[in-house]
């Protein structure tokens, strides 16, 4: 027994101290569920507030202002944009710079009055109907729940009375995802949270594997530079990526009818972007990590964020500034924003210039920065 008993805490204190001296494993043990309880518990929200919305004020006086100022007060939705036409405000959801707008007609305060005087015949007929029309992306269907709550709005609100009114109603018109099946909104994401892992992962693993079979000493007596064989380690998995964005969008359709309504070059377009960002992203981690088993830590690390913040499985709205600010930093973010405007709203390429800069951008500084840190030597 004592002497099982010795062997044994030889064994415990030789793991010991090899972890102690494994920085990247030792940082993992503490920083995952330290990120995963942060995530979880202060910037995962179910609950949309503050989306992000326009109006189209055909009325413009001081009855509408208050009806829009009563409807932002539930802090469900902001207004940020004002438009001029309905069509004006459609270009805006296509792009993705709002999630609703609300359209104000121009006989709204006699709708209004109708509504609370009920004096004649016909305003009790208009009693049912909207007075105002709300237009919201409905591939999201957590955001597009939070604008149906809207559907009413009491009286008094607006006009400050305290006499016992009957509620305004709105009509909600959903765009893009009129079923509200979830599998529409989720089918897309998956497009970035799949190339996220298996473009990662692969591609750290990669130069490790390398290392730890001794290739680097062939690599070490030839005249290939850093640069030329960072391009030549991820070239190839580029044509993987493109497979299974293909693989995806086809069993997604077939299985679960989800509509691809924007061009497919758009599209590849905008995958063959991400996927050259998650690349070289893999190839940093890859002049990081020691051994296999680090590269692979180090891509869930990467992995559990690009799930939780980038809008795949909860409103990006819904989550605090500095989660958001996290989030504008990973490219699975930018790519969701991007494959959901082209596949459910028909959105152009051209259109999201500003996600596709970004993901240009991040994979030329990755390939920069990993070119910069990896040695063509053995230690």
């Amino acid at each position: 027994m004592w002497a099982s008993s010795a062997r044994i805490y030889a064994v415990a204190l030789k793991e010991i101290k090899q972890l102690s001296r494994d920085r990247v494993t030792f940082a993992m043990i503490v920083m995952i569920p330290l990120v995963q309880l942060i995530l979880f518990g202060y910037a995962i929200n179910t609950d949309a507030r503050h989306i992000p919305a326009g109006v189209v004020d055909y009325t413009q006086n001081q009855t509408s202002r208050a009806l829009i100022l009563a409807i932002e007060a539930t802090q469900a939705v902001n207004f940020q944009h004002h438009y001029y036409s309905p069509q004006e405000a459609t270009d805006a959801i296509i792009r993705g710079d709002i999630k609703a707008v609300l359209i104000l007609p121009h006989d709204l305060e006699r709708r209004i009055a109708l509504r609370s005087n009920r004096l004649t015949q016909d305003s009790a007929r208009l009693l049912n109907e909207p007075i105002g029309q709300w237009l919201v992306d409905g591939s999201d269907t957590l955001i597009a729940a939070t604008v149906r709550s809207l559907r009413t709005m009491p009286l008094n609100d607006v006009t400050q009375s305290a006499l016992p009114q009957t509620p305004v109603t709105f009509e909600v018109v959903q765009w893009f995802n009129p079923e509200q099946r979830s599998v529409v909104n989720i089918v897309p994401g998956l497009l970035a949270i799949i190339l996220t892992m298996t473009m990662i992962l692969f591609t750290s693993a990669a130069i490790v594997r390398e290392r730890e079979q001794g290739n680097m000493e062939f690599l070490i007596n030839t005249p290939i530079r850093p640069f030329e064989l960072m391009l030549g380690k991820i070239t190839p998995y580029v044509f993987a990526g493109l497979i299974q964005v293909s693989i995806i969008l086809l069993v997604g359709h077939l299985l679960f009818s989800v509509p691809i309504r924007g061009g497919l070059l758009s599209l590849f377009g905008a995958a063959l972007l991400f996927i050259f960002a998650s690349l070289t992203l893999g190839l940093v981690i890859s002049t990081i990590a020691k051994t296999q088993l680090q590269a692979m830590q180090l891509t869930v690390f990467i992995l559990l964020p690009s799930i939780l913040l980038s809008g795949f499985m909860f409103p990006y709205q819904a989550m605090p500034e500095p989660a958001q600010w996290i989030a504008e930093g990973l490219p699975a973010t930018h790519f969701i924003r991007m494959v959901r405007a082209i596949v459910l709203r028909e959105a152009d390429f051209l259109v999201l210039q500003q996600d596709a800069l970004w993901l240009v951008a991040f994979t030329l500084l990755g390939i920069l920065l990993a070119s910069v840190r990896f040695k063509k030597k053995l230690s």
